[in-house]
């Protein structure tokens, strides 16, 4: 099908941009069916609306259930959605649509633009805690030795230290215990530059300095905070991106 003219969204620059320029040419379409990005997952459309997503880097709503434990039946499959389509948004791969039914079920219709919104957020967040993606898909391996004589942790920091074996990945632990693959890269990152993982050396001039982040770094490429979408795509539901981010936080 033909998509049209892809609007620019903001200073968009990195090699997943196409996915959420396609994502937006999609939605003024209002088509249905199928958007595979090669062996990394797809996202299913409906009506314009992303309605589910899968990534071969994040947990699905089963595996999340039992970290969940809250009265929100919706929150497993909506925290699921949002985690599989961080790694999608950012994906290399060349988008690929299949017109076509998809799944249907009580999920949230969500636009375009509340994706990019959320995704440039997690950088954002991830880039302050340690600016080095190099951990994200490294095994998580804990330092032998604490050089520092006080560390304050969070409970999944605590976990993932407990459950790190050398060999899993923070999306594998992310997995095997119950959390988004979200939480786990910010508590893994965290962790790197508290000076309790393993890294690989990085140039020390622009390392941060005493297991701390070095002030506020300057945030990746993406999408400005306020940026609005360009015409034709429907507005970022911030509502459910605050219910959202409270979810996180209550999780992480």
């Amino acid at each position: 099908m033909a998509h049209g003219d892809f609007a620019e969204y903001g200073s968009l620059r990195e090699s997943g941009d196409r996915v959420a320029r396609t994502l937006g040419a999609l939605e003024r379409e209002r088509a249905t069916g199928l958007l595979r990005l090669g062996d990394d997952g797809a996202l299913h459309l409906d009506g314009g609306a992303v309605t589910r997503a899968e990534s071969r880097h994040a947990p699905g709503p089963g595996d999340l259930t039992g970290a969940l434990g809250g009265p929100d039946p919706e929150l497993p499959a909506l925290l699921a959605l949002f985690d599989a389509a961080y790694f999608l948004l950012g994906s290399g791969a060349e988008p690929v649509f299949t017109d076509g039914p998809t799944a249907r079920g009580p999920v949230r219709r969500i636009t375009a633009a509340t994706l990019v919104h959320e995704r440039r957020r997690r950088r954002t967040l991830l880039h302050s805690a340690w600016p080095y993606d190099d951990v994200d898909a490294a095994p998580v391996e804990p330092v032998r030795r604490v050089r520092r004589q006080r560390v304050i942790l969070t409970g999944l920091q605590a976990e993932i230290l407990l459950n790190a074996d050398g060999r899993r990945t923070p999306g594998e632990l992310a997995r095997d215990l119950g959390r988004t693959a979200f939480a786990c890269l910010l508590a893994v990152r965290g962790l790197a530059a508290a000076a309790l993982l393993r890294t690989r050396p990085h140039d020390p001039a622009h390392d941060p300095p005493h297991g701390l982040a070095a002030g506020p770094p300057a945030p990746p490429p993406g999408l400005p905070p306020e940026a609005e979408p360009p015409a034709g795509w429907a507005p970022a539901d911030h509502d459910l991106l605050a219910r959202l981010r409270a979810a996180l936080v209550e999780l992480g």
